[in-house]
């Protein structure tokens, strides 16, 4: 076990970093860190700025790599520094700080590119900077071994095991490592899988990511549990519980996950269509394992669990042929020639920039009404994701100008009054 550093070895390391060799090293420790930077920055290419990128960052300097490339540079150099006869002092105090670097830096990373939308990656990113500078400090005076072996001496029994504090402290930071890790790992896998995808294979490419999550994430919960020194045989009952409990409590939850993979391997709705579910009509944006995301076109958003898409009437607008009929009604007065109208209405409607010309507009005698004859109008679009109202108002107002330029009358409500006398009176 390593002693802590004493008052005379602070003082002499201290009086160190002001001798000349400390410019030196100080140097190395400067070319250490451009030479990163040129490596990262010659890695990353002349792509654009990743904002999302756990490597490289926003900046470059903010991603994973950086400082991870910086401290193996570091050891490199400190490896090298008896061959030019100059003693370690500014590297005792550098690797620290760039471990520390790398640790923050690749935990924010990783869980802001698992849980992007979370907002206790802030929290998270300053309880990781407090407890990673803090072993900093203590690593770098010496008390760090102290205080390990102080935390080692608190023991008690655990079944048949002896346990320490130092263990369930080494065995969550193993844990969270490995999981940090395996959340890296299914990020990046996912992020290539939907990367360039169609709206064909969208809903493929998100079965396979969610799977491959699940995987790794499972996988690395055991390689967790067994570095935190817990016996994974001892899961079989938790195993049992947990079937119970999705058995009662969380069959609901287990039902809309199941649901959430089925829907994504039926492809019966996909990412991009246009449906109706629980009177609620929108376009689909996002299919998670559990609910499906459904915006409108007005701007809101329905969380729709996926339970519901297999158990309830579903209207899809866009799973076999994304052309869908708008209908709009017309009245004119009677007298009309209506034979010589369609052709115009319809002629009208066809110019009209969103509306289809196969199937073709139509324009139709729908009914005899109490004040004029009614004309149905109909048109096909392709894109009914981009709203009906504002091309049926197109339509309506080309319908107008036929309507006009042919002085043909829209009818108003028209009624005939029958006065009656009363008795020994005439009628006016």
């Amino acid at each position: 076990m390593a002693r802590p550093i004493s008052t005379d070895e602070l003082r002499q390391l201290g009086d160190s970093l002001l001798q000349r060799s400390a410019l030196i090293e100080g140097a190395i420790v400067a070319g250490c860190l451009l030479l990163a930077w040129v490596i990262a920055r010659l890695l990353r290419g002349r792509a654009p700025k990743l904002g999302g990128s756990v490597l490289f960052g926003r900046r470059l300097i903010d991603g994973a790599l950086f400082p991870v490339l910086a401290l193996v540079l570091a050891y490199v150099a400190r490896g090298l520094l008896p061959l030019l006869g100059v003693p370690a002092a500014v590297f005792k105090v550098a690797i620290p700080v760039l471990v520390s670097l790398a640790v923050i830096r690749l935990t924010v990373r990783v869980l802001g590119a698992a849980f992007p939308s979370s907002a206790a990656i802030r929290a998270i990113e300053r309880t990781v900077s407090w407890l990673a500078w803090i072993g900093v400090v203590l690593w770098i005076t010496g008390i760090l071994p102290v205080v390990m072996a102080e935390l080692d001496s608190v023991r008690w029994k655990l079944g048949s095991a002896d346990v320490s504090v130092r263990n369930l402290i080494e065995g969550t930071l193993s844990a969270i490592v490995v999981l940090v890790l395996a959340l890296w790992a299914s990020a990046a896998i996912e992020g290539y899988l939907i990367k360039d995808a169609t709206a064909a294979n969208l809903s493929l490419r998100k079965i396979a990511a969610s799977a491959v999550r699940a995987l790794l994430l499972l996988v690395g919960l055991l390689l967790a549990l067994s570095a935190a020194g817990i016996d994974l045989t001892a899961l079989s009952v938790l195993g049992g519980a947990l079937g119970v409990g999705l058995g009662f409590g969380l069959q609901k939850i287990a039902a809309n996950y199941v649901s959430g993979f089925v829907v994504l391997a039926e492809r019966s709705v996909r990412i991009g269509d246009m449906v109706r579910v629980d009177n609620f009509e929108g376009r689909i944006t996002d299919i998670r394992t559990r609910y499906t995301v459904i915006r409108s076109l007005g701007g809101r958003e329905a969380i729709v669990p996926n339970e519901m898409l297999i158990t309830q009437r579903v209207e899809n607008s866009s799973l076999a042929d994304p052309r869908v009929v708008v209908n709009s009604t017309v009245q004119v007065a009677y007298g009309t020639d209506v034979r010589t109208l369609q052709p115009l209405l319809e002629a009208a409607m066809r110019v009209v920039p969103r509306v289809l010309a196969d199937p073709g507009p139509s324009a139709q005698l729908g009914g005899f009404g109490a004040d004029g004859m009614d004309l149905a109008l109909s048109f096909w679009i392709r894109d009914p994701e981009n709203g009906t109202g504002n091309v049926k108002s197109e339509v309506n107002l080309a319908v107008l100008d036929v309507l006009n330029a042919q002085g043909i009358e829209i009818p108003f409500p028209q009624r005939v009054i029958h006065t009656i006398a009363s008795p020994g009176k005439e009628a006016p």
